[in-house]
């Protein structure tokens, strides 16, 4: 049996650093560099075009980091999504003054929220977005934590579009080619236990299904990419 049949999951290293320690920092930059890679603001751009066709009012990105991937997304999207109010949720307040003008810039209003997913989640009863956006985030979470996430998000929009890695052998093998970009050693360990805890085949669907939710799309994208869009049951596509 191959040692990528099922999910892996161990805690990665960058979780567990503060925000400001200058491995942190380094990791951060690498990981911009392995989402250009990666195509990861190519493909969010491109799911959004397709699945999400009038322009949004409100999107909710969790797992928003510091903010980066989505101002990158963002700058495909402006010009036909005018006046955008983007929530950017993360358990770290990793978004700057000079984030915002970026988006200000482009007409969309950015509001940051520090919090655990989960409890901000159950807490914000209220909150409805006409998108919910991920983009390396749900591969941090075992499946039964998923299927908890996937149902409390699913009330709060019509439409959940995720890109996560693909557990592949060739995408465990490329993370050992990292030192060439100069990836730090958090990095290192980081992208390969993404690969072994990432998604192939249906099986983001089977938990949204799970969730009660209504699976739309899933597959690979690219060489090292996995996508998945979700609708809320209420939702019609």
């Amino acid at each position: 049996m191959s040692s990528l049949e099922h999910r892996q999951l161990e805690p990665e290293i960058l979780d567990g650093l503060a925000a400001d320690d200058p491995r942190a920092l380094a990791a951060r930059r690498d990981l911009r560099r392995i989402n250009a890679l990666m195509f990861q603001a190519k493909i969010m751009a491109s799911l959004l075009r397709e699945f999400v066709p009038r322009p949004p009012r409100r999107v909710l990105e969790i797992g928003a980091g510091d903010g980066k991937f989505m101002l990158t997304v963002a700058r495909r999207m402006a010009g036909h999504w005018p006046g955008v109010e983007l929530v950017m949720l993360d358990r770290v307040d990793l978004i700057t003054a000079q984030l915002r003008g970026d988006f200000d810039r482009l007409g969309w209003t950015v509001e940051g929220v520090t919090a655990d997913v989960f409890d901000w989640a159950e807490m914000a009863d209220d909150e409805r977005f006409d998108a919910i956006t991920v983009n390396l985030f749900l591969h941090h979470f075992d499946d039964t934590e998923l299927v908890r996430l996937f149902s409390l998000m699913a009330p709060k929009a019509p439409l959940l579009l995720a890109t996560e890695p693909l557990r592949t052998k060739l995408a465990l093998a490329v993370t050992r080619l990292l030192p060439a970009i100069g990836a730090n050693d958090v990095t290192r360990n980081d992208a390969a236990q993404s690969v072994r805890a990432g998604f192939r085949g249906n099986e983001l669907s089977g938990l949204w299904l799970a969730a009660n939710g209504k699976p739309v799309e899933e597959r690979r994208a690219g060489l090292f990419s996995h996508i998945f869009v979700g609708a809320s049951a209420g939702h019609d596509l």
